[in-house]
């Protein structure tokens, strides 16, 4: 090699070594083979770029915190999660001691109790093509059909919702003052297992029943935005029976504050989510694992497309908290990042 090739050679490597946001770490390709596990096809995706390289690192962060036993889990539940078939995911994990407290919707405790007491959701479509949109909605409303994207649920469904509220879980709760949101909650779980368990129902109990038995503390912050809210006010009209708020909010902080370690899991926006960070604005602590699913953009300013790194700022989030976001529909990303979690911890035993 010449002088000249040398100097050449030399300036490269000075150069390289100048770059501080550069480091030799080049994108691999994924290999997909049959026969691959959920943990294989995740770490797969480490070795490349964009979407995937985020759902790795989210798979490495979920793993940590539901493998360290000193952590403690909370799980915010958002968007039809139980209508599009997410709920046994949701309900094993709290069965098998991943997740310490639930934030939900109302109207994922309403579908999960629909499930429970023998009534199911369908597959549907989206459109007609024979006809407009409007018109295939308008025929739906007119055979008493709901639609949830492409979901469907009959509407007498949620007449069989009703009569189950009124016969086996408002009443229980009658003539003791102010009840909170978290023991509706677990009322209507104990209540889902027993008529599951009566009718001899096919499908799983689900996720209030799970948490019930397992003693997990279920949070329902915007309750009232659901059949199952609309339903405890009707009923509020004529017995003696109301929902206390504020109640629950003791019982969620205190739990933070015995926290060793925090971690959450964030599964789409809206309220859930933010209750969930929230709890630890009026603490001494902050999360230390966070991982997020959304499809919501943060250039909105809304909370259900904010960051992790913005809830750092808040103090939601320790310093040096270990977090990881994914943006994409929950039912594909959801069910993947926990069953590598679970095949990386369980596998590992």
């Amino acid at each position: 090699m010449t002088d000249d090739a040398d100097e050449e050679s030399e300036t490269h490597t000075d150069e390289g070594s100048d770059r501080e946001e550069f480091s030799h770490d080049p994108v691999g390709h994924a290999r997909v083979e049959a026969g691959m596990t959920a943990g294989e096809l995740l770490d797969a995706y480490g070795e490349a770029g964009i979407g995937a390289s985020a759902l790795n690192d989210a798979g490495d962060v979920l793993t940590e915190m539901l493998a360290n036993d000193d952590c403690t889990v909370f799980c915010s539940l958002a968007g039809a999660m139980v209508p599009a078939g997410m709920r046994r995911i949701v309900s094993d994990l709290i069965r098998d001691g991943y997740i310490d407290a639930l934030v939900t919707t109302g109207a994922n405790l309403t579908h999960d109790a629909i499930e429970a007491i023998g009534g199911k959701h369908h597959h549907g479509r989206t459109h007609d093509p024979e006809r407009s949109l409007r018109e295939h909605d308008e025929t739906l409303r007119e055979e008493g059909v709901d639609r949830i994207y492409n979901v469907y649920l009959p509407q007498e469904h949620f007449t069989a919702f009703e009569h189950h509220l009124r016969e086996a879980v408002f009443p229980s709760l009658e003539g003791s003052g102010p009840v909170s949101i978290a023991e509706l909650c677990t009322a209507l779980g104990e209540a889902n297992a027993r008529v599951n368990e009566r009718d001899d129902v096919a499908e799983d109990p689900g996720v209030a029943a799970a948490a019930a038995d397992a003693d997990v503390p279920v949070y329902c912050p915007a309750v009232q935005d659901s059949v199952l809210g609309l339903q405890a006010w009707m009923y509020a009209q004529t017995a003696d029976f109301t929902l206390d708020a504020l109640a629950d909010m003791t019982a969620l902080t205190d739990l933070a504050f015995a926290a060793d370690d925090a971690g959450c899991l964030l599964v789409g926006g809206g309220v859930p989510k933010n209750f969930t960070l929230q709890t630890m604005l009026v603490t001494p602590r902050a999360y230390d694992y966070a991982v997020q699913l959304t499809m919501d953009p943060e250039a909105t300013g809304g909370l259900s497309g904010a960051t992790l790194e913005e809830a750092r700022s808040w103090g939601k989030l320790e310093p040096d908290a270990q977090n990881a976001s994914v943006y994409g529909d929950a039912t594909v990303t959801l069910p993947l990042l926990v069953a590598a979690a679970r095949e990386r911890i369980e596998g590992a035993n």
